[in-house]
């Protein structure tokens, strides 16, 4: 159930400082120069792009970003969350439930029937928040080899 202190509304470029903070405090590196390309990729006037800001007392304490896209290999167009962010200080209170709610609304309007994401398989705090949304195994598997220089 959504939390009714909880407003989700679209990223607004006012956000850009808020992000930069809420991923440093997350993951421990600042990284404005990378937020500033993806939060121009994901925002303005692209119907299948979503960048969305959580707020709790008007005050933003958490993200998350996806788009509807097709890939290689005959995947059909499907939804893709990029990140997900959460303050710390805001944690365990179904902020990230609210977030993930709120996209998959949108992908839904965008005609799409599945939602997908990719995550490091050492990363159990992000493993378990998506598989507490009933996400689970798809039907690929990313295989990687090391380039020696």
């Amino acid at each position: 159930m959504a939390d009714p202190q909880v407003a989700v509304r679209p990223a607004q470029p006012g956000d850009l400082g808020t992000i930069v903070a809420i991923d440093a405090e997350t993951s421990g590196m600042e990284k404005p120069a990378y937020w500033k390309d993806r939060f121009a990729w994901y925002t303005g006037a692209h119907k299948d792009r979503f960048f969305l800001i959580a707020e709790r007392q008007g005050e933003p304490v958490a993200f998350i970003v996806g788009e509807v896209r097709a890939w290689e290999f005959g995947s059909p167009p499907a939804g893709w969350i990029f990140a997900i962010s959460v303050s710390p200080s805001a944690r365990l209170q179904g902020i990230g439930t609210v977030l993930f709610d709120a996209i998959c609304a949108r992908f839904r309007k965008a005609g799409v029937q599945h939602v997908r994401t990719m995550l490091a398989k050492d990363d159990p705090l992000v493993m378990s928040f998506f598989r507490s949304q009933g996400m689970m195994a798809g039907p690929f598997i990313e295989l990687e080899k090391r380039l020696e220089p």
